[in-house]
């Protein structure tokens, strides 16, 4: 398999986009749940599946074996902390929460789970992750006990990701939390891809096509969405026909 570093930095370089489609196993109780959205991904074909979400859970593991019984695409664990590993993904986003104080989310679980990720040789990216003020409090915000960046200054959000590159984040993920509304305001988009060198995601509150065009244009070089497709799964196709057409 290429590796998933290489095809973020490659799909960047070519001025093309990336589509993940998030699963938080919280909220995949049963298996037919998983069966039938594993038949949309299967028709959309996105790049790329991230697996995790803000609460402990015990099933991360039966749900990827349950995908990959299913389906191809490379699947990235998204962990909200350190019980959320399992060497059974194909690679994993190291989050380290820099717009919050939390030390236990910027080095913290990392350390716990240090020796685990070395040994199970799992392809590794540091990624520093930014949450972005929503219009109300989301779980991420509520479980990391951190505040947000104000959607209203995107200069911040540009300096933290750019702190973030200067301490070896590969990837920076900008993203309003699961749910969210509204999404990431195009301004701070633009402000934080203008001022980094490495692939930006963007994902949290992107629920329509128009959405997802205005996060494209302002610089994502990979969407993210999860919880609308949760609800209404028939329209990742339409999504990743939007993020298709814009890359020719």
């Amino acid at each position: 398999m290429k590796l998933l570093y290489t095809t973020f930095v490659d799909t960047m370089n070519k001025g093309e986009k990336l589509f993940l489609v998030l699963i938080d196993p919280d909220h995949f109780t049963h298996e037919k749940q998983v069966v039938r959205f594993v038949e949309q991904m299967n028709e959309a074909q996105p790049d790329m599946i991230l697996i995790g979400g803000s609460l402990t859970v015990e099933t991360t593991t039966t749900i990827i074996r349950q995908i990959k019984e299913r389906c191809t695409l490379p699947i990235v664990l998204f962990p909200g902390n350190a019980f959320q590993f399992t060497s059974e993904a194909d690679g994993l986003l190291l989050l380290s929460l820099i717009s919050g104080r939390n030390p236990d989310l910027l080095i913290g679980q990392h350390v716990v789970l240090a020796q685990t990720i070395k040994r199970s040789g799992i392809e590794t990216i540091s990624t520093g992750y930014i949450l972005v003020e929503s219009d109300h409090t989301t779980a991420v915000e509520y479980i990391s006990n951190t505040h947000p960046i104000p959607r209203t200054k995107p200069a911040i959000a540009a300096a933290t990701a750019i702190a973030g590159t200067l301490l070896g984040n590969r990837l920076i993920y900008l993203e309003a939390g699961s749910g969210a509304y509204p999404p990431v305001p195009s301004a701070m988009i633009a402000a934080v891809k203008e001022a980094i060198d490495v692939p930006l995601i963007v994902g949290g509150g992107l629920r329509t096509v128009e959405e997802i065009q205005t996060a494209l244009e302002a610089g994502a070089d990979a969407i993210v969405v999860g919880n609308i497709l949760e609800e209404t799964p028939e329209l990742m196709t339409s999504f990743a026909k939007t993020i298709r057409e814009y890359r020719k």
